[in-house]
């Protein structure tokens, strides 16, 4: 009982710090992403820093959603890594301790911090997040930093444009000044023109102070006259001038009480409540738009027509019996101006209707877009604590297998998954948003396709299965296409049967016959049914090869140091399957109409073959060289 005692606590000490240093790296990152995607809000207000530290520090929370899958499964993954990459997973194992009993420590863990999650979506966000769009609003609504460059029209005030061509930094002068009011309308614009001027703020911060030196104002005396007439205007000469100009620079917060309101800032009882409610006022108002539908008369025609012997409205007091209308009937005995007037009464009678049908509809649509956020934002309060437990069994399983510990590997596969995960659930929510799919198709997708994926992980570690073994992958990717091997040949240090010249030659020359023979009969490059049916001959290639092998074993026992380093030049001929990847023609046929999985294996094939013929080329060649040398 102390061993697994232990264990957990091993297990825990190794988790623990690993999980706390990838969540606060994740949270960094996606808060970078959200300062990046507000940065032209923040920058130029002349915020204090305590109003942006408040900003960051409710994002930070609102962000924790994200991150925390995100931490788990990187967490998860070098943890395990690390023990596997050490043999400390394989010393466990050995001892009779399997994979689950190993994760059942963090299996509680990760558990607790699921729950955790739900309360915290629960309670903690709603808060967060109102507070993080109240303060995101306040800001974008507050007036930027007044700062007038020199030579360029400044915009920033509403209703005024302002030009300065020189500022004396020191004493705050500001030189040739032109200012445009146009906050009473283009056409009623003032232009005001000095020498020099001074600009400060009010004592109250809600107005400019501009104090104008020597110069002269233009003002249009626009009336309700034509555009024909002359306009009057007002031409002034001042040599001292005092305005003032709204300009509000105090950072004023918005109430919160209206984001608080919104599906964001409420927790599961209000969101349910709230669904309830305009469930109830949907159903109302769409049961009162039918009956309006069914009882009110259209262009004079009511639609208590009795169509059957029994009257399926019981609320009729008259009943008419059905009879066939004849429209034209309505035209006879009327005057052509008549006719007129009484199709165009009809058509705006129909487009009076067709708007406030439209309006109707759009009002509904409204509340069933109301209705769909609210059923989102109740779904995301229980998505985040299963995916906190999906990651964990993706990634402690996976680093099991991969055995490959570090920041490295493990980030790179927990970031294409994360990535892989977001793509789904972010377009799941969209369409559930839309309406295109239901609720909780849309929201519980990512889960339902990524669900699968951690329970075959998971059972393939524990089985010790060499599916997802990245060497057993590598040894078939070795067999299939190969990898080039160097040959290394050294010189024996006591030669007891020093080779003969003549044999040797011979040899060499029945290496360079074998070689020869061999590219002769494959000169071309093969065509498509050629590859799958006819191939390379694989017992010509193993017959040169062994040939080969003999050789240079001979050729070890030379006394010249130069020749058998020249052994070492020979490539190493490899039996691929690439080769010649059908035995029998209809076997072939077959893989060559499996398209495009066989146009792969005939590019790839080709390929190779392509290598092997410049392999038996520079065997040849060595070959020669090497009887130059004796």
């Amino acid at each position: 009982m102390r061993i697994f005692k232990r264990l957990h606590l091993f297990m825990l000490q190794t988790f623990l710090p690993l999980f706390t240093m990838t969540f606060f790296i994740v949270l960094f990152i996606v808060l970078m992403q959200f300062l990046w995607k507000y940065i032209d809000d923040l920058v130029g207000k002349g915020l204090e820093i305590s109003v942006i530290g408040e900003l960051f520090f409710y994002a930070a929370v609102s962000m924790v959603p994200m991150s925390l899958p995100l931490a788990i499964l990187l967490a998860s993954l070098m943890t395990f890594g690390n023990l596997g990459e050490k043999f400390e997973l394989t010393a466990m194992k050995a001892s009779g301790i399997s994979l689950l009993r190993v994760m059942a420590p963090l299996i509680f863990l990760v558990s607790t911090i699921s729950v955790g999650a739900f309360f915290f979506q629960n309670n903690i966000l709603p808060h967060a997040q109102v507070k993080m769009w109240t303060l995101l609003f306040s800001i974008k609504q507050k007036s930027p930093e007044l700062e007038i460059p020199e030579g360029v029209f400044y915009s920033e005030i509403t209703g005024y444009n302002l030009l300065v061509q020189r500022k004396n930094h020191d004493t705050g002068m500001l030189y040739d000044v032109m200012i445009y009011d146009v906050s009473k309308g283009g056409d009623n614009a003032t232009i005001m023109l000095a020498d020099s001027a001074q600009l400060a703020f009010t004592k109250e911060m809600s107005h400019l102070y501009l104090h104008l030196y020597t110069g002269e104002q233009f003002e249009n005396l626009q009336d309700q006259r034509g555009a024909r007439q002359n306009i009057p205007y007002r031409r002034e000469t001042f040599f001292d001038k005092e305005i003032l100009i709204p300009f509000d620079a105090n950072f004023n917060r918005l109430d919160d009480d209206a984001m608080r309101r919104q599906y964001v800032g409420k927790n599961i009882a209000e969101l349910r409540h709230t669904i309830d409610s305009i469930n109830h006022r949907v159903d109302s108002t769409g049961g009162d738009y039918a009956r309006i539908l069914l009882t009110k008369e259209y262009v004079g025609i009511t639609h208590n027509v009795d169509s059957k012997t029994d009257s399926i409205l019981p609320y009729k007091s008259v009943t008419m019996p059905a009879r066939d209308l004849n429209i034209d009937s309505i035209f006879q005995g009327r005057s052509a101006a008549n006719e007129i007037e009484i199709v165009q009464k009809a058509i705006a009678d129909v487009k009076d209707r067709q708007q406030e049908y439209e309006f109707k509809a759009l009002s509904m649509n409204d509340d069933r877009v109301s209705i769909r956020r609210h059923e989102i934002e109740l779904v995301k309060k229980f998505t985040l604590s299963v995916a906190c437990l999906i990651f964990f069994f993706i990634g402690a399983p996976l680093g099991a297998i991969i055995r490959k510990g570090g920041i490295g590997t493990p980030l790179v596969i927990s970031v294409f998954l994360f990535i892989f995960y977001y793509i789904i659930d972010n377009t799941g929510y969209k369409m559930a948003r839309d309406g295109h799919w239901e609720v909780w198709q849309g929201m519980w997708i990512s889960t339902a396709v990524l669900a699968p994926l951690g329970i075959y992980v998971t059972y393939t570690a524990m089985n010790d299965s060499a599916v997802l073994n990245p060497d057993a992958w590598k040894n078939a990717l070795r067999r299939l296409i190969g990898t080039h091997i160097s040959r290394s040949v050294a010189m024996k240090e006591v030669i007891i049967d020093e080779i003969s010249t003549d044999i040797a030659i011979s040899r060499l020359d029945n290496v360079i016959e074998m070689s020869q023979n061999i590219i002769d009969r494959h000169s071309r490059r093969q065509s498509y049914l050629q590859y799958f049916t006819q191939g390379f001959d694989m017992a010509a290639i193993t017959e040169l090869s062994e040939t080969l092998d003999d050789t240079i074993e001979y050729m070890t026992s030379c006394r010249d140091q130069l020749v058998v380093n020249k052994l070492s030049d020979f490539p190493i001929l490899r039996h691929l399957w690439i080769y010649r990847p059908a035995r029998t023609k209809a076997f072939g046929y077959t893989l060559a109409a499996i398209f495009p999985i066989g146009a792969i294996i005939y590019l790839v094939g080709t390929s190779q073959h392509k290598q092997l013929k410049g392999e038996l080329k520079k065997i040849i060649a060595t070959c020669d060289t090497i009887k130059s040398l004796l």
